[in-house]
C-alpha cells in the first residue's frame, strides 16, 4: 500500500516524568518536543510527481514551505513519507522562533518565498512511515527506525543532513533527519 495524504501523524502523549531505564529496556521511547508544528513530508512516488507537506489536520501546506519542498526534491529518495516537526530558525535571535514559524505557516506564494529567505525552515523527522513506496505503519517502531537508517546521508554542504546532538541550524534550510 502506498501512503497518500491525508495520513494521521503520530502525535506525542504528555507524561509527568521521563520513563526510567526499565521502561526503556521494555521498548518505551521518548523524544524531545521541539517548538514546531507537526507535519508529514511525502516525496514524489515517481518521475513528474511533487513533494507534498501535510499539517497535523490533514491540510496540504507545501505552498508555505518552498525551501523545504526544494530541499526534499533535491535530497530525498522517491516514495518516502516522513513524520516530524517543522521548525524555523531565526538567525538574528540565534534560536528557533515559533512566531516566525506561525508567520511562515500563514503565508503562501511570493510572500512565502520572501519569508523563506529571512527565516529558514527545517524538518526534523521523527518517524519513517514509508520507504521506497513500502509503508511501514504495521512495523514496530524499532524496525521502522532501522529502515529509516537508509535515508540518512553523510553530512554535506547540501540542505539535507543527518543531525546529531551537536549539529546546529547552520546547515542551510531543509530536511534534518533524526532517525535513531
Amino acid at each position: 500500500m502506498t501512503l497518500r495524504p491525508p495520513v494521521e501523524p503520530m502525535l506525542a502523549q504528555a507524561a509527568e516524568a521521563v520513563p526510567g531505564p526499565a521502561a526503556l529496556r521494555a521498548g518505551v521511547a521518548y523524544e524531545q518536543k521541539l517548538d514546531g508544528l507537526r507535519a508529514l513530508v511525502f516525496t514524489a512516488a515517481g518521475p513528474g510527481g511533487r513533494v507534498l507537506v501535510q499539517d497535523r489536520r490533514g491540510s496540504l501546506v507545501q505552498d508555505c514551505w518552498p525551501d523545504l519542498v526544494a530541499a526534499a526534491e533535491a535530497q530525498l529518495p522517491q516514495g518516502l513519507v516522513l513524520d516530524g516537526e517543522l521548525v524555523v530558525w531565526d538567525a538574528e535571535a540565534g534560536r528557533l522562533s515559533f512566531e516566525a514559524l506561525q508567520r511562515r505557516a500563514a503565508t503562501r506564494g511570493r510572500g512565502a518565498v520572501g519569508l523563506a529567505a529571512r527565516w529558514a525552515a527545517y524538518f526534523v523527522a521523527d518517524d519513517v512511515l514509508q520507504l521506497d513506496g513500502q509503508e511501514l505503519l504495521t512495523r514496530v517502531r524499532g524496525e521502522a527506525r532501522t529502515a529509516g537508517g537508509s535515508v540518512r546521508r553523510p553530512r554535506s554542504d547540501g540542505p539535507v543532513d543527518a543531525v546529531s546532538d551537536d549539529d546546529g541550524p547552520d546547515q542551510g534550510p531543509g530536511v534534518a533527519g533524526v532517525l535513531d
